[in-house]
């Protein structure tokens, strides 16, 4: 489906991008400042600067050691000292004793409460080094700074942090926010074209459950325009920081920000416990929850058939379909059940009525959603067969 073919941002856009730099530099939270770009790049090095820090520790990865840390250290003269902290990369790393690493690493290299710690990665990185700094020592301060769009516009804003357990996402962890986060969009130019639109479902969901223009920018923009990019990344860290002010602990309106997760963190969980199937991404599940989870709202809110259509068409042209056979849907529901949002027994959804709208706590028997999973399936045999 051209209309909604993907153009990759790579090294023409950010050339063009530093010609004229993003305008909006500084996104002032009532709890931390985040910062856009070379010009927020320079005001968090200046701040900094005016820290006192007894140390500065940065946590990496394989991949962000050798394509993001040269960059930032090039950036930060108030880093040149920092340590680093080198993790194993992947979600299937993101457990306990990956955060013992973390502990001993600081314990061993003297970190201590006078600290700081940042973290430099995609969501795996921001979740567990901001978990692992939230309770070393009964907390030290730590900076996020993201390298994927996806966390660039969801890990790195509001304030939840930990790790997997036993399998399932995010079953162990804290509320705690960083000092500061650094969206430097240079860092995007490391990213696969897999990793770019993992990130870009969460830009997707929050036009779908919080802004119909923003949706309607997804549908429109080719992701080639930096002006376009960045406006997108912004409005998207606005719209999420939104719903965090508004429900601090997650127990009322950020349930919205779960739309398509109920559904995706099964087929995460589902994939990565399969030793003979290749995992998935984050935003590759998203997408394919926010198609049956899509469904869900048009048999129990009336999303509108077209709306419905209009989400399963494009999100099926940008990502494809998620490898799930009808015999796998019972075994997908039962991870559902591990879902954290569940109360009294029941597998709760955020859902949408209408694009730019919705629903949280809403409850589903499961046949319907086994419905769901079917139509899923059934789409995605149809989109195959297009291609």
């Amino acid at each position: 489906m051209d209309k909604y073919k993907f153009v990759h941002p790579f090294r023409p856009i950010f050339t063009a991008f530093k010609r004229k730099p993003m305008s909006r530099s500084l996104f002032e939270t009532r709890e931390y400042p985040i910062y856009f770009g070379e010009l927020g790049l320079r005001a968090l090095d200046e701040s900094l600067r005016n820290q006192e820090y007894s140390s500065v520790f940065v946590l990496v990865d394989e991949h962000t050691l050798d394509l993001c840390w040269p960059l930032l250290h090039h950036h930060l003269s108030s880093i040149q000292e920092a340590q680093i902290l080198r993790i194993p990369t992947g979600e299937e790393h993101k457990d306990l004793d990956t955060c013992s690493s973390i502990w001993q690493q600081l314990h061993t290299q003297g970190a201590d409460r006078q600290s700081l710690l940042i973290n430099l990665g995609g969501g795996v990185i921001t979740d567990m080094g901001g978990f692992a700094a939230a309770t070393f020592k009964r907390g030290i301060d730590f900076i996020h700074i993201p390298t994927t769009l996806l966390s660039q516009v969801d890990a790195s804003v509001g304030g939840k942090l930990g790790v997997d357990f036993q399998g399932s996402k995010n079953q162990i962890g804290v509320f705690a926010h960083p000092k500061a986060v650094l969206i430097f969009p240079e860092f995007l130019k490391t990213l696969s074209k897999k990793q770019y639109l993992s990130g870009f479902a969460e830009v997707v969901k929050h036009g779908l459950i919080a802004d119909s223009e923003l949706w309607e920018k997804c549908l429109a923009t080719p992701l080639a325009n930096p002006e376009d990019l960045m406006q997108l990344i912004y409005t998207s860290v606005r719209i999420k920081y939104r719903f965090v002010q508004q429900d601090p602990k997650d127990h009322g309106a950020r349930q919205a920000l779960n739309f398509g997760h109920t559904v995706g963190h099964a087929l995460e969980s589902h994939f990565l416990m399969d030793e003979e199937r290749l995992s998935i991404l984050h935003g590759e599940a998203v997408a394919a929850g926010m198609i049956v989870e899509s469904y869900l709202s048009y048999r129990i809110l009336g999303l509108p058939h077209e709306e419905l259509d209009q989400i399963s068409d494009f999100l099926f042209a940008l990502y494809g379909a998620v490898a799930l056979r009808a015999d796998e849907a019972v075994a997908i529901l039962d991870w559902m059940r591990q879902d954290k949002k569940n109360t009294h027994g029941q597998i709760r959804f955020s859902l949408i009525p209408s694009v730019g709208s919705y629903s949280i706590g809403e409850s589903c028997p499961d046949d319907l959603i086994l419905a769901g999973l079917n139509y899923y399936i059934q789409r995605a045999e149809m989109q195959n067969k297009k291609d």
